[in-house]
């Protein structure tokens, strides 16, 4: 499922209890943990003792973790945290990044210098995001998001992967709309068809799905769908809605509107795995 996970933690949250977590489950059991810490360019002062204070924060990270020393990569790097995290995914080919969040709000990230929101806004790779404020759990209960769309479907397959994997497992997918819809002839409506379709694509995988309908605005229906199914993980497809003249420009892609994983990674009362649209599918 991940083969190579790169962990970017500043050991302030619940990233390291979350990866013992989900190293239990076989589709994590086996990949590549790379652990990487940043030393910042405004420490270029100290930068002999900043350095050691790193190294020995990748240590300590990996004794935690359990880990046997030759089996993970650790980094350290100085830099800019949010660009080094970026191009340390691409150097590594890295099919996850996982990031601890404050759960800052849109402005307020960009006032407080995010990491996790620059990585998240400019990233083309999933990411699981982990807030401070959360109790991680483990897996047991997994939210996905169904809307009817390729990266939609990717979403579900990940999480069906996910679920084969847990033993007693509930997977729940629900579909949000802004309102009712009125049921055509023969008594269905097209939400009924899209559930009934995502169930079968679950069984195929070997997983039962339960569906769920909601409606109302789509971000707070899906924190609320997963506080109502006290979901431990929530997994949602993350679209990219950036225009091309805007995946350059950092601030102004940071200033568009709002958008569903952005209030989902912010409000979700669960981590949230933000399934990317593959590359090529966006050329």
């Amino acid at each position: 499922m991940f083969r190579n996970l790169l962990i970017a933690d500043s050991g302030k949250g619940h990233v390291e209890e979350m990866i013992r977590m989900l190293r239990d489950i076989p589709g994590f059991a086996s990949a590549r943990l790379n652990l990487l810490h940043v030393v910042s360019d405004q420490s270029s002062s100290n930068l002999q003792d900043h350095w050691q204070e790193g190294a020995a924060l990748l240590a300590g990270a990996v004794q935690r973790l359990g880990l046997n020393p030759g089996d993970v990569n650790t980094i350290l790097r100085q830099g800019d945290t949010k660009q080094t995290v970026l191009k340390v995914a691409d150097e590594l080919d890295a099919d996850l990044i996982v990031m601890g969040s404050r759960g800052l709000g849109r402005l307020q990230s960009i006032l407080a210098n995010s990491a996790s929101q620059y990585v998240f806004q400019l990233s083309t790779r999933p990411m699981l995001l982990v807030r401070d404020d959360l109790y991680v759990r483990h897996v047991n209960r997994l939210l996905v998001s169904i809307d009817g769309t390729g990266v939609g479907d990717d979403a579900l397959k990940l999480a069906c992967e996910l679920a084969r994997d847990i033993p007693g497992c509930v997977l729940t997918g629900v579909h949000i709309t802004h309102h009712d819809l009125s049921p055509t002839r023969s008594g269905s409506t097209p939400v009924d068809a899209l559930l009934k379709e995502a169930a079968q694509r679950a069984r195929s995988y070997g997983v039962d799905l339960q569906t769920l309908h909601m409606t109302g605005d789509v971000g707070r229906g899906l924190c609320d769908a997963a506080e109502k199914v006290n979901a431990d993980l929530v997994v949602i497809a993350s679209q990219d809605r950036r225009p091309l003249v805007a995946r350059g420009l950092v601030d102004l892609d940071k200033l568009l509107g709002g958008s569903v994983s952005d209030f989902v990674r912010v409000h979700a009362p669960a981590p949230v795995l933000l399934v990317r649209e593959p590359e090529q599918a966006r050329s």
